[in-house]
């Protein structure tokens, strides 16, 4: 078997402080990927490669009645703010009971702060973003990965879940423009370059 090669997290975090700001003083990095590719877990480690960055989760904005149409909402209570140099503050969406919690944020301006979830490179977030990495694991095999994660008692969710996604990358792909690609490797990852332009740093 032939290992693969990984690249280290903070080489590829040092890549991202390099990056000009995008969104005020925030170089904000957004991790895309089907539902179930391994999105959160990275983000988890490259936040902690970055020096504990902010991981702001699309889990917290999206909604069973938004799936996809969060983006004013993220516009409104994170964007906005993190533009002016502001710390953000937005309402958690409790999944179980299905509404939204109080302004829980609080989300700083860091140099670097990730935005992790389905969507995240958008069309409509993109001038804003400094990069977009997407997590390279092909729909069908993710989408397995998140059913058995889950367990049946997310059964109807998945069977909800699976064409709202596939319509939302239909009309609004976001592989096209990943920067870099992301691929889990028996340990670590690997980084390579994307279908899009290569990351400028400053």
């Amino acid at each position: 078997m032939t290992e693969h090669p990984h690249t280290p997290l903070p080489r590829l975090a040092d890549t991202l402080r390099r990056l000009p700001p995008s969104c005020g003083p925030v170089r904000l990095v957004a991790v895309d990927g089907h539902a179930g590719s391994g999105k959160s877990t990275f983000a988890r480690r490259l936040a902690e490669a970055l020096g504990d960055a902010p991981v702001l989760r699309l889990d917290d904005i999206a909604s069973h009645d938004q799936l996809f149409g969060w983006t004013d909402r993220l516009r409104r209570q994170v964007l906005d703010p993190l533009s002016r140099g502001e710390t953000a503050h937005y309402a958690t969406y409790d999944w179980h009971e299905r509404r939204f919690g109080p302004a829980d944020g609080p989300l700083p301006p860091a140099p670097v702060v990730i935005v992790e979830g389905v969507g995240a490179g958008r069309r409509a977030l993109r001038p804003q973003l400094a990069a977009v990495l997407w997590m390279d694991v092909p729909h069908e095999e993710a989408w397995q990965r998140g059913r058995n994660r889950d367990g049946a008692v997310q059964r109807d969710f998945w069977d909800g879940w699976e064409p709202a996604e596939l319509q939302h990358f239909t009309g609004d792909p976001s592989r096209p423009f990943a920067h870099l690609l992301v691929r889990q490797c028996p340990e670590g990852y690997e980084v390579l370059p994307g279908p899009h332009v290569t990351l400028t740093e400053a």
